[in-house]
């Protein structure tokens, strides 16, 4: 199940690894970021990647290394089907992980001003 574990770069966005070019690699565009979300297990060790409270696979820790660029560009560098993801997940998050979502903007938005961008979404 290790394609799922390309979701956060849909999380939190749908990056991948960065390429010098103006966008993120689509080398994870086709990952099914639904069957990502409904798996606890999956999402989990995401979650805990970013937090650094467990282990990362490789696709975790590009996430991990791109989200701060994503997030201050606005996901500039992003596909369009990384933006849809990326929207996704937030959304899912927000809904129904407020908990983590929250230590996440913690982590990747001390300041709030991912927050100010995005309350409206």
């Amino acid at each position: 199940m290790k394609a799922p574990l390309a979701l956060v770069f849909c999380v939190i966005v749908g990056l991948a690894a960065a390429a010098p070019e103006k966008t993120y690699t689509n080398k994870y565009d086709g990952v099914n970021v639904d069957e990502v979300l409904t798996n606890n297990r999956v999402l989990g060790n995401y979650l805990k990647c970013l937090m650094d409270k467990g282990p990362c696979t490789a696709e975790g820790r590009e996430l991990k290394r791109l989200l701060p660029d994503a997030l201050h560009s606005d996901c500039s560098k992003c596909t369009e089907v990384q933006r849809k993801n990326s929207q996704k997940v937030i959304n899912y998050l927000r809904a129904n992980k407020a908990g983590e979502w929250k230590l996440l903007l913690n982590k990747y938005d001390p300041q709030g001003i991912y927050r100010a961008k995005h309350e409206g979404h």
